[in-house]
């Protein structure tokens, strides 16, 4: 017996205002990223201030998302691929939040940094940040457009970003034992660097759902 065709339609909207919802959290995930590291690189306080004061609104849409998705799987009982975009929707959510935390985390630190003279080290982050945002926008990319090639190439860019991290830190570490004056903002650099690897880890955690979501494939866990 086919499903009457109006159930089918709700379905679809109430698919698509999950979806909606996702997007909206993914923007402003990526303008407080933005703002961050741009209150970092200018020395902009307000930048950061922007970054941590929105973060709010990243977290009431994670749980917007979350009572959206529940409704819809025991209003709806969706299967098969239908049943994927749901789930995944709701798993995203949370590495998205995690996302937006971490720039939250910058701006804070970026904030302490902007009291003091400014630090040439801060160079050592421009091309980490880089790397983290453009996996976090491709990860998104491939999600929404169910390209699991672009998904896949994500994941295998993480050990760069790692690579970078791991030689940012023995600089800044080498330099706190050459400069102890300038100990609390070699720190920090130390701090926004790990945020930025762990923007990275949560873009890969996104790139792995796309293809699941795309292709039913769980690559979790995969060397």
């Amino acid at each position: 017996m086919d499903t009457p065709k109006h159930i089918l339609t709700t379905f679809d909207e109430a698919l698509s205002d999950l979806r909606k919802d996702l997007l909206t959290m993914v923007e402003l995930t990526q303008r407080n990223l933005s703002h961050a590291i741009n209150g970092l690189l200018q020395r902009d306080d307000s930048l950061c201030t922007k970054a941590i004061a929105d973060d709010e609104q990243v977290d009431q849409l994670e749980k917007q998302i979350d009572k959206t998705g529940f409704e819809i799987l025991v209003r709806y009982q969706p299967v098969a691929s239908d049943l994927r975009q749901v789930v995944s929707a709701m798993k995203l959510s949370p590495n998205v939040e995690r996302v937006a935390d971490e720039a939250t985390n910058i701006a804070e630190a970026a904030s302490t940094l902007n009291k003091d003279l400014a630090l040439a080290e801060v160079s050592l982050i421009v091309p980490i940040q880089a790397h983290a945002i453009s996996m976090f926008k491709d990860s998104i990319d491939a999600f929404v457009r169910e390209d699991v090639e672009l998904a896949r190439v994500v994941i295998s860019r993480d050990k760069q970003l790692d690579d970078m991290n791991a030689s940012a830190n023995r600089q800044l570490t080498d330099r706190m034992m050459q400069d102890r004056d300038q100990l609390r903002g070699y720190l920090n650099l130390i701090l926004i660097s790990r945020c930025l690897e762990r923007v990275g880890d949560h873009a890969t955690n996104i790139a792995e759902d796309a293809v699941y979501a795309a292709a039913a494939e769980d690559i979790r866990h995969q060397s």
